[in-house]
């Protein structure tokens, strides 16, 4: 219990700061804090039917499944690329603004 707390706790600190920071670099951190928290969800939630690998033996054990391993590791370099794609997108704004904060790039470039 205490752990999808912690884990709660954490998309919801993403989710508040993709909400109120001004900064685009923040931002981005913070979806990244947020996707984080999500994953390491998905792996707490994954994780409870066993710890075990599937392998052959003989004893009867309960297994973990591997298909949530395949997509936690999708879903990493997924977020990984996008991350990289937005950081690109602000140097490229940055080329133009003198300043990265939101309400200052959408006040210069509204006609």
């Amino acid at each position: 219990m205490f752990l999808e707390a912690c884990v709660l706790a954490t998309v919801l600190c993403g989710f508040f700061g993709i909400i109120f920071k001004k900064n685009l670099v923040m931002k981005i951190i913070a979806m990244d804090v947020m996707s984080t928290g999500v994953i390491a969800y998905y792996v707490l939630v994954a994780g409870r039917d066993g710890l075990f690998t599937p392998i052959l033996s003989d004893r009867p054990l309960t297994y973990a499944d591997p298909v949530p391993q395949a997509v936690i590791l999708t879903a990493i370099v997924i977020g990984f690329s996008i991350q990289a794609l937005m950081l690109v997108g602000v140097m490229k704004l940055s080329r133009d603004n003198p300043t990265l904060e939101s309400s200052e790039i959408e006040q210069n470039n509204t006609p």
